[in-house]
């Protein structure tokens, strides 16, 4: 199936309290309140082929907690893969000490780095870690690649950090690299306005056949798997926003309500041919919709779920705010040859730091009766 072919889906964008209630009323609400569960999305199961949280559920969680670490030991790898499997069924199985409210909608999947892949077999997909992109020079080196992921996601946002806690005590010898609390703005499917307020995830693989074409690898011991990337971008966005909306959109190659300069509605497919009477192309040669299209970049489509950070100023007094680019692909050369290509054209690329990278396999589903990592040691 063509990359320009793909489906794809946009998005458009009780009571009142009474007055001259009693005291005791209100507190009474306020008794209720407190010993009511927040609201979760549907349950969303962790076994599978494929793990959960990537291609499922279709809209993602508003909330996302992405922790990176190190592993001490990997000569005990299959030991410590099993333990986070049986430790993320009980999680999402039901109430316990740990989430007493029940685990809603939350799904956590697990990646290995490139160090642990190549330890197992240098050839596995992922073992070969990214270069370096524009920028990369200045990342911390424990704020690039990594030995494991481990990426949840809930609608209670309230629900990740305990979770991440306890997965984390179920194993030894794991070092904390880093860690990002992200969220999405509303939306439905893939799509949500992003933190430059335009809307991102519009051109993904959607359906088992474009998934199974894009995303998962599909033959082999490691069907069901998929490699991740995660681009932690400082984002400028002040200086972004004081640009004339003239000048954003042609940053971008779309309106902020999505639809592309090229001509038709939010829908629309990007027309990268379409020009003025005059010859110039209405999606401009360095906006972000042209640099990024797989026409040009000769890759497969990736699935984006990109999150939103804000950690307020940072230490040089500089915003640390931006999105977490989560993409998720059957090979690491889809992100890099489309990242080398943003590198070189994309306008997008002056308002955004890099400041932390790194790709993970992510492994296939599992189950009680087929552990985590089961395909790595067959």
């Amino acid at each position: 199936m063509s990359p320009e072919l793909s489906r794809r889906s946009l998005l458009l964008g009780g009571g009142a309290l009474v007055a001259g209630a009693t005291i005791a009323a209100a507190g009474a609400a306020a008794a209720i309140d407190q010993a009511t569960p927040p609201p979760a999305g549907r349950r969303q199961s962790a076994t599978g082929r494929t793990q959960a949280g990537i291609a499922r559920p279709t809209t993602p969680q508003r909330n996302a907690l992405h922790a990176v670490y190190a592993i001490d030991d990997t000569s005990n790898l299959q030991t410590t893969l099993e333990r986070l499997g049986a430790t993320i069924l009980a999680l999402t199985a039901g109430p316990s000490a740990t989430l007493p409210d029940g685990p809603g909608d939350l799904t956590i999947h697990v990646g290995l780095g490139p160090a642990p892949l190549r330890a197992v077999d240098p050839a596995l997909p992922g073992a070969t870690a990214m270069p370096a992109f524009a920028g990369d020079d200045a990342i911390a080196r424990e704020r690039r690649d990594g030995d494991l992921l481990l990426a949840l996601a809930s609608s209670d946002g309230g629900a990740l950090r305990p979770a991440l806690d306890h997965l984390v005590d179920s194993v030894p010898g794991l070092t904390p690299l880093w860690a990002e609390h992200g969220f999405r703005a509303a939306g439905e499917g893939t799509v949500a306005r992003n933190p430059l307020g335009y809307l991102d995830g519009i051109i993904v693989p959607e359906g088992d056949d474009e998934l199974d074409e894009n995303v998962w690898i599909t033959s082999g011991p490691l069907a069901g798997a998929t490699v991740c990337v995660l681009r932690r971008l400082r984002l400028d966005r002040r200086r972004f926003v004081a640009q004339p909306e003239s000048v954003r959109d042609a940053v971008v190659g779309r309106h902020a309500d999505g639809r592309p300069l090229s001509g038709g509605g939010p829908d629309a497919q990007v027309d990268l041919q379409a020009k003025t009477q005059d010859g110039e192309y209405l999606v401009p040669l360095h906006a972000h919709a042209r640099a990024a299209h797989p026409s040009f970049t000769g890759s497969a489509l990736m699935l984006r779920r990109g999150y939103a950070f804000d950690r307020g100023p940072s230490a040089d007094g500089v915003d640390d705010t931006g999105l977490l680019f989560v993409c998720f692909a059957r090979d690491l050369d889809t992100f890099v040859r489309t990242q080398l290509r943003l590198d070189e054209v994309d306008e997008l690329m002056k308002y955004a730091t890099p400041t932390a990278s790194g790709s993970f396999l992510v492994l296939p589903g599992f189950s009680s009766a087929r552990p985590l990592g089961t395909a790595l040691f067959a």
